[in-house]
């Protein structure tokens, strides 16, 4: 290393698209306050990008531009190497080699960490160096730092968050002005808030990937991506909306991790939770998590899940902490960097409080026959309501229970469901 790279901590930069222009603005705007916290100034060295986009690039001034990651990964002066590219068979490949040169990674890739993060983190904890991810999860909210350092002092029971704000937003428009879950996603698309294929977020793959991260941190264990249960909201309605306001109740997409007797129950879906519940009442674009640790209790986490400088702020974070804690990275929050696999419950054995919308014909007796179906399978109703129509109609009959097991409330769904009084599938929600 040069005596220029010992007065300051150069980086390199791959992908400066949003959130690595975020990087670099948040950088220049809090120059003189990071230099300060570690006594010497950050600075982009190199800056790497596909060749077609270089003529679209505004570099950070003193950067210098590449299409060849072997010119930044082979730079002495650089320490730290920052991915921001997106996608996964490139930026895997990109950080081991990155790490295989002993350069320390800051990323935020969760869909790279949550599928493929564990041989990384194994190869960082051979080589001894820092893969840092704290925009990874929630943007600007540090919950990756207060899991791995904040709460140390705790054993965490359970972390529940509104993990994508997209999601998010949609369901927050269609509550506040009644749309439909299709304008909700176009009005969404227009504000910025949705991708043009907003799969990720509207199945609730984006927030499973943060849930498998958040799992690693929590209860320092390897949860599988794929074996994580995952439903999005896009069979989401404005009656669903209405029913759930009815009884006092907001939807949210949730994300949801606990550990029982050393089993990690977990899952991403809609769900319906009471209007006083602090995550019922986070809307539009932004993020929130709750986390219950048995010393501290419930503490609540909220702001900005993405944007560019948000992000970019919480990237310059993680640069920060390298560069003062670089000698001994922690990865994971454990001593152990080679996390056990989780033993996951079965997720049909879990118990919670169910909304369930049956949309029937109008006849006499209907009420009764779904409701002897519920009572047989030992599924206790909390509260139903059904709403009539004119004659001829089709009309809904909504049941709110008490908590049931997955596995029964699935049977009674199947068993309702063949009835011939039945007119359309059934809308089943859990209940928060």
């Amino acid at each position: 290393m040069t005596a220029a790279a010992r007065d300051t901590v150069h980086i390199g930069i791959a992908g400066l698209g949003t959130v690595g222009s975020g990087l670099a603005e948040a950088i220049a705007l809090n120059a003189d306050w990071t230099l300060r916290k570690i006594g010497r100034r950050i600075a982009v060295k190199t800056v790497l990008e596909r060749e077609a986009h270089r003529g679209a690039l505004t570099l950070p001034p003193g950067a210098a531009f590449t299409s060849d990651p072997e010119v930044m990964l082979s730079d002495p002066d650089i320490a730290i190497v920052v991915e921001l590219m997106g996608g996964i068979p490139f930026p895997f490949e990109f950080i081991k080699k990155a790490l295989e040169h002993g350069k320390h990674v800051v990323t935020a890739n969760k869909a790279l960490l949550a599928e493929r993060g564990g041989e990384l983190f194994d190869l960082a904890a051979a080589k001894g160096l820092g893969l840092y991810y704290e925009a990874s999860v929630c943007g600007a909210i540090p919950i990756v730092a207060a899991l791995k350092d904040g709460l140390c002092g705790n054993r965490i029971d359970s972390v529940t968050g509104i993990l994508n704000g997209t999601a998010n937003y949609i369901l927050s428009r269609m509550s506040q002005a009644g749309l439909s879950f299709a304008d909700a996603l176009r009005e969404a698309q227009q504000q910025g808030f949705a991708e043009a294929d907003p799969t990720l977020d509207i199945e609730g793959l984006d927030a499973a990937h943060k849930l498998i991260l958040l799992i690693r941190l929590a209860f320092g264990l390897d949860y599988p991506y794929k074996a994580l249960p995952v439903t999005g909201i896009a069979k989401i309605t404005p009656q669903d909306i209405a029913f759930a306001r009815e009884f006092g109740c907001r939807i949210k997409l949730i994300g949801q991790a606990s550990l029982e007797d050393g089993q990690v129950q977990a899952g991403v879906h809609p769900m319906l939770l009471d209007k006083h519940y602090l995550l019922a009442g986070v809307e539009g674009a932004y993020n929130a998590v709750r986390v219950e640790g048995d010393a501290s209790g419930p503490i609540n986490l909220h702001g900005k899940g993405a944007g560019g400088l948000p992000t970019g702020g919480a990237v310059l974070g993680d640069i920060i902490a390298l560069a003062k804690d670089g000698a001994h990275p922690n990865n994971t929050g454990f001593f152990s960097q080679n996390l056990p696999q989780a033993s996951i419950a079965a997720a049909e054995e879990h118990a919670c409080g169910h909304y369930i919308r049956f949309n029937v014909a109008d006849r006499p007796g209907v009420m009764a026959s779904i409701s002897g179906v519920m009572g047989e399978l030992g599924i206790s109703i909390a509260r139903a309501v059904q709403k009539g129509v004119e004659a001829g109609d089709n009309v809904p009959i909504v049941f709110l229970t008490h908590k049931a097991k997955l596995a029964a409330v699935t049977r009674a769904i199947d068993r309702i469901g063949a009835m011939p009084f039945i007119a359309e599938p059934a809308v089943h929600l859990r209940v928060l």
